[in-house]
């Protein structure tokens, strides 16, 4: 038996109670981007119930492949760490820390210290916009540009022509544990790098995070220690800080993510897990306000659904789901509060079953382990006994 997971990063489908707390009424990422667009090509995740979750512009109600429902998240927070984290069944006891002024000044003054270069920066921002506004002056300086958004990320940005980017992935570990050091509980640190030429700078595939260790066991830590791999694919492995990941597979593309997802089931035939997060959405259309983007994004991976299937064996069983919004049609370019899908399918899924709206994320993780008949998570519910024939 396998499992394939696959976490359409920041694909919500509506807002939590809770979404006026963070600044969110309205936001609706599947529905409105449908809207904006006019309508959402979407026939094979309509198959597996899409459209019975929500009224989504071009994706029909029907009856579905497999099972469909909502989860609700737990944890405080709208960021890829405390959604991933709550998938695999750890709900954080204190939020991570924000800094809606930028960092702290004997912060940033000893990180100058030891990266041996300049900050600029050092606000929340957009990471398009800000590389936009600095990048002439980072040329000419070689300054480190650093920024943060509503998110609990310490983000640093340089052309790769000017900071080589090892050398960034090593002010990077500097931030890391600088951090720690500060006492500071900020999700992750990023790198950015970019090239091209001003105003027109791109950012290059090379990104990579730096996450906090999760702070409790988790779904990975427990199939891993029962001998069960877990392949990563995209950043799967950042966002775990490493922890229970067997191999992982870094992307360049949602579709590479695809391809590489794909390349793994037709390979890994024995019991394991495969989780892949695909970013795009999220990275490339979301925090850009970009619908259209996003809409064919969404089209683009629905297209290589079947694919998928096609590749499965009889006892897989395929889950996608997300781990918070990220609304191209609101004026914020931050993610969005917002609740996510659960859709599940597989020869051994029951057909057209509504698994309601979940109370947590951390359910997708504990049915998993349920699935696997390893131990039980601290937190979540399973359905097992709803997919199951």
């Amino acid at each position: 038996m396998r499992v394939i997971a696959i976490v359409l990063d920041s694909v919500g489908i509506g807002e939590m109670p809770d979404s006026s707390e963070y600044g969110d009424q309205g936001s609706n990422t599947l529905v409105n981007t449908a809207r904006a667009v006019g309508k959402l090509n979407l026939p094979n995740l309509a198959k597996m119930g899409l459209g019975n979750l929500d009224t989504i512009e071009g994706v029909p109600s029907i009856p579905a492949k497999g099972a469909y429902g909502v989860m609700l998240e737990k944890s405080p927070g709208k960021d890829s760490t405390t959604g991933h984290w709550e998938l695999a069944g750890i709900i954080l006891k204190k939020p991570f820390d924000l800094f809606p002024n930028g960092f702290p000044e004997n912060l940033i003054k000893e990180f100058e210290k030891r990266t041996g270069r300049r900050v600029i920066g050092n606000k929340p921002a957009s990471g398009t916009e800000i590389i936009k506004e600095l990048g002439l002056e980072h040329e000419q300086t070689g300054a480190l540009i650093v920024y943060t958004s509503a998110d609990s990320v310490f983000q640093i940005a340089a052309k790769e022509e000017i900071v080589p980017v090892e050398e960034l992935y090593r002010c990077c570990e500097i931030a890391r544990d600088l951090l720690d050091e500060f006492g500071f509980k900020v999700g992750r640190v990023i790198a950015r790098p970019f090239t091209g030429n001003y105003p027109d700078y791109v950012r290059t595939p090379r990104r990579h995070d730096y996450s906090l260790e999760p702070e409790d066991e988790m779904l990975l830590d427990v199939l891993v220690q029962s001998d069960i791999p877990v392949y990563g694919v995209g950043k799967i492995y950042d966002l775990y800080a490493g922890r229970g990941i067997t191999e992982s597979y870094k992307t360049d593309s949602n579709i590479d993510g695809i391809q590489k997802t794909i390349k793994l089931i037709i390979e890994k035939r024995h019991t394991c897990f495969i989780y892949t997060n695909l970013v795009d959405y999220d990275m490339k259309y979301g925090h850009r306000n970009d619908p259209y983007g996003y809409a064919k994004a969404l089209e683009e991976f629905d297209f290589n659904l079947p694919e998928i299937w096609k590749n499965m064996k009889e006892d897989d069983f395929l889950f996608i789901t997300a781990d918070h919004g990220c609304d191209p049609t609101t004026p914020s370019t931050d993610h969005s509060r917002e609740r996510v899908p659960i859709l599940v399918c597989g020869s051994k899924v029951r057909k057209n079953v509504y698994l309601g709206i979940r109370e947590s994320f951390a359910d997708f993780g504990q049915t998993i382990a349920d699935l696997f008949g390893v131990r039980k998570l601290n937190n979540g519910t399973s359905f097992k006994s709803l997919l199951l024939h």
